[in-house]
């Protein structure tokens, strides 16, 4: 499966993008390790959904596919967007970041969450293996998600925000 580097095509705003979306999931991804190592029951599960309900949104707003940033959009973009998504099957893009969404994103990471329980009752070695696991179960799921956002940007040549370093953003260009 191709890289979400790849998947971008050369486009240099896309993969400011990705690489952008790449560093704050890091972040997040060592937020997730450090909760999920703490050996208290739920606080991994409390603290990923926290950090997944604010990810999603900024890793979207990246690519310019953010809840509020799509709703601003005219009808026929907006549409086309929401059309382009679900061919993807991205279930992220252009939606709010519910309770619902969060389950069905955790029965995604299933075992990994499920091996993570289990593993961080066992005195040092488990909550290492438990904090490796949080990490790879969130960073799988934010890489998961860019490259949804960059299949759907290509697909409806979508317009890219300005990035917060002040690069402008492009008209995604395949030709």
């Amino acid at each position: 499966m191709p890289s979400a580097l790849e998947l971008a095509k050369g486009n240099a705003d896309l993969i400011a993008a990705v690489q952008r979306s790449r560093r704050l999931l890091a972040r997040k991804a060592l937020l997730a390790a450090a909760a999920s190592a703490v050996p208290l029951p739920g606080v991994d599960w409390v603290a990923d959904a926290a950090l997944l309900s604010r990810l999603v949104p900024q890793i979207s707003a990246e690519f310019g596919l953010s809840v509020t940033q799509i709703e601003n959009l005219a009808p026929h973009k907006r549409e086309r967007i929401q059309k382009a998504a679900a061919a993807v099957g991205a279930l992220l893009i252009g939606r709010l970041v519910t309770r619902d969404l969060l389950l069905l994103l955790a029965r995604h990471a299933g075992m990994r969450l499920t091996i993570k329980q289990a593993t961080k009752y066992v005195p040092l070695a488990g909550q290492i293996v438990s904090a490796a696991l949080g990490y790879a179960a969130l960073r799988a799921l934010g890489e998961q998600h860019i490259k949804d956002c960059v299949k759907v940007a290509l697909s409806v040549q979508h317009l890219l925000p300005p990035s917060s370093r002040g690069t402008l953003g492009s008209t995604i260009n395949l030709h």
